[in-house]
């Protein structure tokens, strides 16, 4: 047998092992659809977004001033709500506290360090 009979055999070994990686890629399709979908409507706002800054640049400062401004207030009521001690975010509910049972929370006495080293002597 001659190598260029063994050709079509090995071409055919080729395309199963091609079609076998592309089935595995199939379900990664519909994601690369996506992403490209969405690299082109990126790229149509940002073309839209710079004809109207070109065309309006006053309106284009006032809008990034404007967002500035409210970033700057959001931090401010941030720091202030962390300064009175009220909770970022969520409930917080009020526990009281009750007297432990007579001889629960007393603690031992210890003998200090000098009077040790007296006794040991």
């Amino acid at each position: 047998m001659s190598k260029f009979d063994s050709l079509p055999d090995r071409a055919l070994e080729l395309v199963h092992a091609i079609s076998a990686n592309l089935k595995e890629a199939a379900p990664k399709a519909g994601q690369w659809l996506d992403t490209g979908a969405k690299f082109g409507v990126v790229k149509a706002g940002a073309r839209t977004a710079g004809g109207f800054i070109r065309r309006n640049p006053v309106v284009a400062v006032a809008a990034v001033a404007g967002a500035g401004l409210l970033w700057y207030a959001a931090a401010r009521r941030k720091a202030r709500q962390q300064a009175e001690g009220e909770p970022i975010e969520g409930s917080a509910r009020r526990i009281d506290a009750r007297r432990a049972s007579p001889g629960a929370g007393r603690r031992r006495s210890t003998r200090n360090t000098a009077e040790q080293t007296a006794g040991e002597e």
